[in-house]
């Protein structure tokens, strides 16, 4: 162990990349008029407040020019200090507008958008030209006072039946597309179809902004004010990259009993897709199997398959007499204390089999999806293309309460406790002649969050392929949704994408639901990168391994012997210095994700670069350039919200753990370290505020350093005893859970330590008369400590 030496907080970072210097290594598509113009300055605005105002064709705010070029038929309408709607005016009706907003050039801009039907990848760039097709979310770092940088947010947002995203054309002009999703639908005017906002803290900047648009809204509800599923404090098991279609009750057995062995037991299970009653005429038996033939099934009724329902006699996990006999056995057995089942939000992908016996009270009818033409703009998706060609068996929208509540109380007779509902953006292309992709989402989701309150005791919900603002937008009651394209782990160039794709997504979704960062393997190279994001993400904590093949020295890192994790407080987000940099294709930028515990924040560390290239990118001066190392600085101050910790007995300087080193550093919230890391490795800090004692102490707990996010473990420090005498005794009690190593920062050594009120020895190493790390073993028996330490 080594106190190291911090690095002046002055110095130039390699991921943040200046104005000018930015534009070498920002992807984007190709310019098809003049060279970008990468030097250029913002011009003074004339028109000075921290509101937006349209005048004279210009839309400014604090003193910047932010869109030039602003036709007429744009429309900006005032709603507070710092906000205002955004909209346009047509001379025709139609189901679908795309106005042009004006001209945004040499300024940093991060955009959110849909790469594919289903989900999201973050995008930055410095002009109009850089904001792909279906932006859902539109970022800008504008010149504040004294040239602080300052935040503008652009949220396309849905106004009646109409649905909006931002994209930007080869004149660098922003461009606003309105749509129904129904040619009977129409409009020639959306005066509320983006929402304007503008701020000093990002971070705060988006949650005020889905404040204002819950409240004015009043279609969707932010996470704060959502009951949370007792699975995110647990760890978990999906059986879908274990098993894939083939999921079988031995399989499970087996794969929980591994788990169980090893130290990490799972307490909740998602039995994913394979378990229900259904039919494929696309995949004829004794015939080759077609790709994409399975997006063609449909189901025939709500109850499961044999595979979970036989006649045979044998033990419940390998012959079940039916589901509940079986998720009975998986409960008495193994431990668990949730079973989640999937289905998708049509119970399957191709529908329900339109006039069986078990689906015809639903009145299926056979649809053939029609996708939007900002959707084809972008990459095509095989399940996508496949329900295109082999079409849905659509329930009908009236009866669509009817089935969720069927399937739900269905399920809970068997003992389920919740489902994970997928393939939720399907309305959008299914709109036609049912009152548009709005209105229709609308009612499914209602439906569906009324099924899950009556049926479920815990808002037992997990959310999947719908982070279209259709879905996220009318999400009153859902609380955890999936926030990146599946986790892939057969492709090397997808894990490094994966993670910058959570963290950023996590921006925007992460004020409506907690973002599920999705499964992983724990045997796998990249395990420990995914196992660390995970612990920074503040997401559920749950992998897919193949029964026996598991890692269990990552698993414990994540896992404690309980079963549950250590999850931060909120969803993980890119620091501010990341937020207008590339970490997987500039060739210099770490990504850095902060996030926060009781007592502590913490800090990942990716090196995402060299390892895949963003989808939907048609030209990068640095594409394919691997670099083998990648250097950057790590500080207190990039965790948001730190202060919020540090009370009136803070000295100023912070404790910082790594875990990877297994160093401790004590600095100031300026000054930083230097970390260096190689493709695909990562590191997580622990940073704890030192605080004084008694006047005598200095100290600062980091947690269970064993654990990746070790902090989480920490509940509470407080002084006992002590007084203004110098030989007074000063008590320090730290209490927390789960067994491991605890560290902690001291400026002295202690004279004793205490367990649970038994002396336990420990271990203090001082670096020059600067403090140093205590550190003392937790035993194994132990779920829930009070570590008294004396002085």
């Amino acid at each position: 162990m080594s106190l190291a030496i911090p690095t002046s907080r002055f110095l130039v970072r390699s991921n943040c990349l200046s104005d000018a210097a930015s534009s070498a290594f920002l992807p984007g598509r190709q310019r098809l008029g003049s060279p970008r113009r990468s030097g250029r300055r913002w011009k003074h605005s004339m028109f000075v407040g921290a509101k937006p105002v349209l005048k004279e064709g210009v839309i400014g705010v604090n003193g910047n020019d932010v869109v030039r070029e602003v036709p007429d038929n744009i429309v900006l309408t005032p709603l507070t200090n710092s906000a205002a709607y955004l909209g346009a005016t047509s001379i025709v009706e139609a189901s679908r507008h795309v106005f042009k907003l004006g001209v945004i050039r040499d300024v940093r801009l991060l955009c959110l958008f849909r790469f594919k039907l289903w989900w999201m990848i973050p995008r930055v760039g410095i002009s109009g030209s850089d904001i792909p097709v279906e932006t859902q979310m539109l970022l800008l770092e504008i010149n504040g006072p004294q040239d602080k940088p300052q935040y503008l947010l652009f949220l396309p947002v849905l106004d009646g039946d109409f649905r909006s995203s931002f994209q930007g054309n080869s004149a660098d002009e922003l461009e606003l597309c309105i749509e129904s999703g129904d040619p009977a639908i129409v409009t020639s005017q959306s005066l509320k179809a983006a929402f304007v906002n503008y701020g000093e803290n990002p971070f705060n900047l988006v949650k005020e902004s889905m404040m204002i648009l819950e409240k004015e809204m009043g279609t969707f509800t932010l996470r704060e004010k959502k009951k949370m599923p007792a699975i995110l404090d647990c760890f978990g098991w999906c059986t879908w990259d274990a098993f894939y279609h083939s999921v079988n009750p031995k399989g499970i057995a087996e794969g929980l009993a591994s788990l169980s062995k090893g130290g990490t037991p799972a307490r909740f299970i998602i039995i994913d897709d394979g378990w229900q009653d259904t039919s494929n005429e696309f995949q004829i038996e004794g015939e080759p199997f077609v790709e994409g033939s399975q997006f063609g099934g449909r189901l025939l009724s709500i109850k499961e398959n044999q595979k979970f329902s036989r006649s045979e006699s044998g033990h419940p996990t390998e012959a079940p007499k039916d589901l509940k006999d079986f998720v009975l056995c998986l409960k008495t057995d193994f431990g668990l204390k949730y079973v989640y089942m999937w289905h998708a939000l049509m119970g399957y992908w191709g529908g329900l089999v339109p006039g069986a016996a078990g689906t015809k009270k639903y009145n299926p009818a056979m649809r053939y999806p029609v996708q939007s033409p900002g959707n084809l703009a972008n990459m095509r998706d095989i399940s996508m293309d496949c329900m295109e060609k082999y079409g849905i068996g659509a329930i009908d929208p009236a009866q669509i309460s009817q089935f969720y509540d069927d399937l739900h109380g269905y399920l809970v007779a068997q003992g389920v406790d919740g489902v994970k509902v997928d393939v939720q953006n399907i309305l959008e292309t299914l709109a036609t002649d049912l009152g548009g992709r709005v209105s229709l989402t609308k009612q499914f989701q209602e439906a569906l969050e009324k099924s899950i309150a009556d049926n479920f005791q815990d808002n037992s919900i997990i959310c999947c392929m719908g982070q279209s603002t259709d879905t996220i937008y009318h999400c009153k009651q859902s609380a955890i949704t999936r926030a990146s394209d599946d986790y892939y782990p057969k492709n090397p160039t997808t894990q490094t994408l994966h993670i910058a794709s959570v963290a950023y997504n996590s921006i925007f979704l992460g004020e409506v639901v907690v973002p599920d960062w999705d499964m992983f393997y724990s045997l796998h190279d990249s395990a420990e990168y995914h196992a660390v994001a995970r612990a920074v993400g503040g997401c559920p904590v749950y992998v897919s391994d193949k029964p026996g093949s598991h890692d269990f020295e990552i698993l414990k890192k994540l896992v404690l012997p309980d079963g549950s994790v250590l999850r931060a407080k909120y969803p993980g987000r890119p620091t501010r210095d990341c937020l207008f940099s590339d970490p997987v294709m500039d060739g210099k930028s770490l990504l850095k994700i902060w996030n926060m515990n009781k007592c502590s924040g913490v800090l990942g560390i990716f090196n995402c670069q060299g390892a895949g290239t963003w989808p939907c990118i048609e030209s990068n001066v640095n594409a394919g350039t691997t670099v083998s190392e990648i250097s950057g600085f790590a500080s207190p101050s990039d965790v948001e919200y730190l202060d919020e910790l540090s009370g009136d007995s803070w000295v100023g300087d912070y404790a910082v753990y790594s875990f990877k080193t297994g160093s401790i550093s004590r600095i100031s919230k300026e000054e930083s370290l230097n970390v260096t890391l190689k493709v695909l490795e990562c590191d997580i800090l622990t940073v704890a505020p030192i605080e004084v004692y008694d006047g005598k102490v200095e100290f600062a707990p980091t947690g269970l350093i064993n654990m990746y996010n070790s902090g989480g473990a920490v509940e509470s420090v407080s002084l006992r005893g002590g007084g203004t005498s110098p030989t007074s005794e000063t008590q320090l009690h730290v209490k927390g859970r789960g067994p491991g190593v605890f560290g902690a920062f001291s400026s002295k050594r202690p004279r004793t330590c205490f367990v649970n009120s038994k002396d336990q020895s420990f271990e203090y190493k001082e670096e020059k008369g600067q403090g140093g790390l205590l550190t003392l073993e937790i035993p194994a028996e132990i779920s829930s400590w009070d570590v008294i330490i004396f002085y």
